[in-house]
């Protein structure tokens, strides 16, 4: 994606510039608008950010712009903070304005919304192998042969077309589909779809466009060329794993002949436990050789080696206190540790999925027996996988991809303990975070202590796990991570004042499957709620005559509402009121500016908790 940016503080430059780039978008910065008007006839840009001077100049020239069809996305930066300005520039023909000074997320966060608006206004047709449906005329072609569909036909292609990972219920195509007026059943669905299906291969179409799930409903099919990427050929997954299998008795093997390295320094750290004397520097060694362990032994599957390194650990932890009988114990613990090894290893080889065919997974750990079995059971599923063994040479793979010279990783697998580098993978992380960089980044560890698990929450950490953890396990979450289940079909009522807020919210939840209702005069509340009973609430507080609290309140009060899930939306920043929201009654609140993942994150997990709890009554 390629911006053109025009803006005359060097600052708001080189602070605007800094975010976007860490989002992967190309920024053409400049400063005069007959510069501008070079570029813009020169380059085609995917947006525009300006800023309004008091002339409002930059407005006149977006109007001429709209007056010549241009059509990229206009993002206005306001010096002013009064509503009559921000009229003119969206009557000028701006998609959006944000007043100076702002909070840079949030730009960023618009300039998404903008782009993410732009692809989907000029998607001129939505494809499956050769079908292919064009929205605006209201044509579908096969091999570019017309295809003649009803009109419920069509919408219901358009809906499967649009939505290719989900499910959907008879009673959600029902809902999606037809008015209330029409009253039809779910039979008139499996018509409808037997229908559409006799067309398709009627056509030529000799694969099964929309297949059955049962028990829930219908979906998409993959197209054949997506199933052919995805899915590898029985002989190739069977060789793939005996690869893996292969690539784990030879560890072990490699693990028995070097024991006798592990051996040695945990024998002579007991030596000196029992001459009474006590290395810092032996000590180090020891329980970064335990925590190696740990892992190493668990993604064998030599889960009982796995326990005895980890009482291994737990000793060696309590290093101020230990004396002659710790010593002992811990002879005893590498004897056990010996037969241990020599058990024959339990692997599951995790099942092909068939959506990770596009993940690529960067894992940074220096546990190289973890990282090669792990390497080889992340391919053998699909992965494309590189292995960075320092947090140096992370940083190399992130740059090179930050730098187009490879594609950028899907997925960071992270270990919080380097043995040769003085700071830990926390520090990586922290600087993931202060790029505002977009990739996930899963923590995998022999670290389990509550304040590890809060700084990586905090510095955004999209996942903890704790070696040892099984490879089935560990690829699970990843591809979990990147396609999550939709949540069910859901309806949510909006109540806030402000129309951006509105627009943002309709933008941001009907892909998750959710209906919403929006409503920006409060007065209204009441009629509104209690004709579309909602799944859940979300209510601004600031709004004119009842606010949101007010109106929280008011909901509690109500026997039929006691259980309705209710988010308040407030500025963050504020305890006082933060305070007041739960005093009303909300379950949770949303800050504003919206976050959108953390909005998605919060309506979700609520309306899981939900049926979680009727389920359970």
């Amino acid at each position: 994606m390629r911006i053109l940016l025009i803006e005359s503080e060097s600052q708001t430059t080189a602070a605007i510039t800094t975010a976007l780039n860490a989002q992967q978008y190309a920024i053409d910065a400049v400063d005069q608008g007959q510069v501008a008007i070079e570029m813009v006839q020169a380059y085609e840009y995917d947006l525009l950010i300006m800023t309004a001077g008091a002339e409002l100049a930059e407005i006149r020239w977006c109007r001429t712009l709209r007056s010549q069809n241009y059509s990229a996305p206009i993002l206005m930066l306001m010096t002013t903070n009064n509503s009559r300005d921000r009229v003119l520039a969206l009557n000028a023909g701006a998609d959006d304005c944000l007043a100076k000074p702002f909070d840079i997320a949030e730009l960023v966060a618009r300039v998404q919304s903008l782009l993410r608006r732009r692809q989907a206004v000029f998607t001129s047709s939505l494809d499956w192998d050769a079908l292919k449906l064009y929205p605006d005329s209201r044509r579908v072609t096969w091999q570019d042969n017309p295809l003649s569909l009803t009109a419920k036909e069509f919408r219901l292609l358009q809906l499967f077309l649009e939505n290719p990972l989900r499910i959907f219920s008879k009673d959600v195509i029902l809902d999606r589909l037809w008015d209330a007026s029409e009253a039809p059943g779910e039979g008139t669905v499996a018509s409808h779809i037997k229908g559409l299906r006799q067309k398709l291969k009627a056509s030529g179409i000799t694969y099964e466009v929309i297949e059955t799930i049962y028990g829930l409903g219908y979906r998409l099919t993959p197209p054949p060329d997506a199933k052919n990427k995805s899915t590898l050929s029985s002989p190739d997954r069977a060789v793939l794993q005996q690869e893996v299998l292969a690539e784990v008795a030879a560890m072990q093997a490699d693990l028995r002949e070097s024991l006798d390295e592990e051996v040695a320094i945990f024998e002579q750290f007991a030596a000196q436990l029992v001459a009474g004397q006590l290395n810092q520097s032996l000590l180090s060694q020891a329980q970064y050789q335990a925590h190696q362990l740990i892992g190493t032994l668990g993604s064998l599957g030599l889960s009982e080696g796995s326990q005895v390194a980890q009482q291994i650990d737990q000793l060696l932890q309590t290093s101020g206190s230990l004396g002659q009988a710790d010593a002992e114990r811990l002879l005893q613990l590498v004897a056990s540790l010996s037969i241990a090894i020599a058990a024959a290893p339990s692997i599951a080889i995790p099942a092909l999925s068939p959506n990770v065919d596009s993940i690529r997974l960067l894992i940074i750990d220096d546990d190289t027996t973890l990282t090669k079995v792990l390497r080889r059971a992340a391919i053998a599923t699909g992965f494309e996988v590189e292995v960075a063994t320092t947090l140096e040479q992370g940083r190399a793979a992130l740059r090179r991809s930050y730098s187009g010279e490879i594609p950028p990783p899907d997925v960071v697998l992270l270990d919080l303990i380097f043995a040769d580098s003085e700071e830990d993978g926390l520090s990586l992380l922290s600087e993931l975070a202060a790029q505002n960089s977009t990739i996930p980044v899963v923590a995998l560890t022999v670290r389990n202590s509550l304040r590890d698990r809060i700084t990586v929450a905090r510095l955004g950490g999209q996942a903890f796990l704790h070696k040892p953890i099984s490879l089935t396990e560990v690829l699970r979450v990843v591809t979990k991570l990147l396609n999550p289940a939709p949540p069910s079909e859901a309806k949510v009522l909006v109540v806030a004042h402000e129309s951006q807020i509105l627009e943002q919210i309709i933008e941001l939840l009907p892909p998750w499957g959710l209906q919403v209702t929006t409503l920006a005069d409060p007065e209204q509340f009441w009629e509104i709620l209690t004709a579309t009973v909602p799944d859940l609430l979300i209510l601004d507080v600031e709004m004119p005559e009842f606010s949101g609290i007010e109106l929280c309140q008011v909901v509690r009060q109500d026997p039929q509402w006691a259980d309705l899930p209710i988010l308040l939306m407030t500025s963050y920043g504020d305890s006082e009121v933060i305070h007041r929201v739960f005093d009303a009654g909300a379950d949770d609140f949303v800050g504003k500016p919206i976050i959108p993942p953390e909005l998605i994150a919060r309506i979700t997990r609520r309306l899981e908790w939900t049926r979680l709890r009727k389920r359970n009554r």
